[in-house]
């Protein structure tokens, strides 16, 4: 009789301790663009944020910040995030910025230590998304701190400096191309 419970007891405890494992490990984030405006669940979001453990979406905190460079000054705004009717999705209903770089750092945490956590840092230019990164270590995310939120807000700054037009509107581009098709087609007046 006490081999049949000591047996149960160990079988017991390797139950659960074989199952400790599972549980073990990082969260991931996932960000969805665009958003389905067609479902009440999406409508006017900027993006979705999909908060994942192991593959499975999980209901994990999401929080985040807007962080912007506009014409040399530092910005930084809270961002809300809110439930959607999909497990662990969460939408982001923001009016991102029209003028200079900003990045968005939106962290899933599952505990309290940075290495339960996964951050996307999600570039905008003209107000629209136009990358997103998350930084990872291996096979999982890596810990992001101030200091990298920072560093790829003034690396996309930076790009979007070195890029051509950007950072103008499209009617500001055009009539440019409307100024210089009259300059050459006066050029080759003169001729």
């Amino acid at each position: 009789m006490t081999l049949t419970i000591r047996s149960l007891v160990l079988a017991a405890l390797v139950i659960v301790l074989g199952t400790a494992p599972a549980a073990a490990g990082p969260p991931w984030v996932g960000i969805e663009i665009p958003a389905n405006p067609l479902h009440p669940g999406s409508r006017g979001a900027l993006l979705l944020v999909h908060a994942y453990h192991h593959g499975t979406p999980v209901g994990f905190p999401v929080s985040g910040t807007a962080e912007g460079l506009v014409r040399g000054q530092r910005r930084s705004q809270p961002l809300e995030f809110t439930e959607t009717p999909w497990p662990g999705v969460y939408a982001l209903r923001y009016a991102a910025p029209s003028d200079g770089a900003w990045v968005l750092a939106i962290t899933v945490r599952q505990g309290e230590e940075r290495h339960d956590a996964a951050t996307a840092i999600v570039r905008i230019a003209e107000g629209a998304v136009v990358g997103v990164t998350v930084p990872t270590q291996g096979r999982g995310p890596r810990p992001v701190s101030p200091a990298d939120v920072e560093s790829a807000l003034r690396a996309h700054a930076a790009s979007l400096a070195a890029a051509p037009g950007t950072g103008r509107s499209p009617v500001v581009l055009l009539a440019g191309l409307g100024v210089v098709g009259l300059v050459v087609a006066g050029a080759m007046r003169r001729r």
